[in-house]
Parts: structure tokens; sequence; C-alpha cells
């Protein structure tokens, strides 16, 4: 699954617009989650995710309104491997889904997200909304908290991704474009090998 490894904080604290930006566009689609200032305020050329996300824009720009909430509840509540619940490709309906549940739950708690009673801890948008708002720069709390949600984001995405690969979604890049955004705020590996 290429691995996500250690999370550089503070890079990942740099990403927060376009967090913001996957929060709400893996949500129900409403009349202004397509505004055209939204990609700019939240996106510059340099970002990793730029040339996804802009294909993933134009791709949507081509379906009216009910087209794209049609689309969204044929691609992410009618296929299975294209779920946004970010736990249930590793533990499906399994006690230990319901554990990891409750340390996610915990995490937001301790970083000033209050959960919504109606949704389940390991919902992406929910995970995008902590990324965006969340306080974690200089908490000794968050490397140890952000391991474990870097591990579910790891593996939810990949089979999320591929899950959209599958059915030739519109929202694939736009995944592809989340994936790109944490992988870029990952600690660089130093390299032990020293040639003079």
């Amino acid at each position: 699954m290429g691995g996500f490894g250690v999370i550089d904080l503070d890079k990942l604290y740099s990403h927060k617009n376009a967090f913001g930006f996957f929060a709400e566009h893996l949500v129900y689609p409403e009349k202004l989650t397509y505004h055209p200032n939204s990609l700019a305020a939240s996106f510059s050329p340099e970002d990793p995710a730029y040339a996804m996300v802009h294909t993933y824009w134009e791709n949507m720009q081509k379906y009216s309104l009910d087209e794209l909430q049609e689309l969204y509840v044929h691609t992410f509540d009618f296929h299975k491997n294209a779920t946004l619940y970010m736990t249930y490709f590793k533990f499906e309906d399994a006690k230990e889904r319901g554990q990891m549940l409750a340390k996610l739950t915990v995490m937001y708690e301790m970083f000033g997200l209050n959960m919504p009673d109606s949704e389940l801890s390991d919902y992406l948008p929910l995970i995008c909304e902590f990324l965006y708002a969340a306080e974690w720069i200089g908490d000794p709390r968050a490397k140890d908290s952000f391991n474990i949600l870097m591990a579910v984001l790891e593996d939810g995405t990949y089979h999320l991704l591929k899950g959209l690969e599958e059915i030739n979604s519109p929202y694939y890049p736009l995944v592809k474009g989340f994936r790109e955004t944490i992988k870029a705020s990952l600690l660089k590996e130093v390299a032990n090998h020293e040639h003079d």
C-alpha cells in the first residue's frame, strides 16, 4: 500500500486550506460547493494536489447540481468499495472497528472538535474537517494521536481510491489529491549512506 510513514505535523498544518476543500467536496453537493472562488482559495500551483484537484474540478463542471447529487449518492452510497468510512475496509463491523472509532472520537475531542451524534468518527469528510479546524501545533499529545489517524487514512483511502478507480469515478482525482497532500506532509527519510 505504500505506507504514509511518520507525519510532519508542521507540514500537515500548512495544508489546512486543502483539507477544508476536501471536507467540502466529500459531502453531499450543495449549490455553493462548486463556487468558483473555493478552488483558488484552497490550492496554489505549488500544492501537491493542485493538478489532481483541477482535473476533478473540470470534470465536475460538466454536471448540473442535480446530476452531481445523483452522482454522489450513486458513488458513495451504492458501492461498498467506495465507502467514505475509513475503518470499514479493514474491520467491517468487527469489535476492533468500534475500538478504533472510540480512539478517533477521543482524539477529536482532545483537540477541540465536538463529534456530531449523527456521524461515525471514521467518516472521511469529518476527518478532513478535523484536519482543517483543529489546532495541534505545540501539543505534545499530537504525535501519537496523529500516527493513529494516519494509519487509518492510509488503509482507508488506499481502498477507497481503488474502489473509485474500478467504477471510473470523477471523484478519483479528488481522493488521489488528498493522498498526495498527506504524503507531502511526511518526514523526509535521511539516508544512512554517506559516500564521499
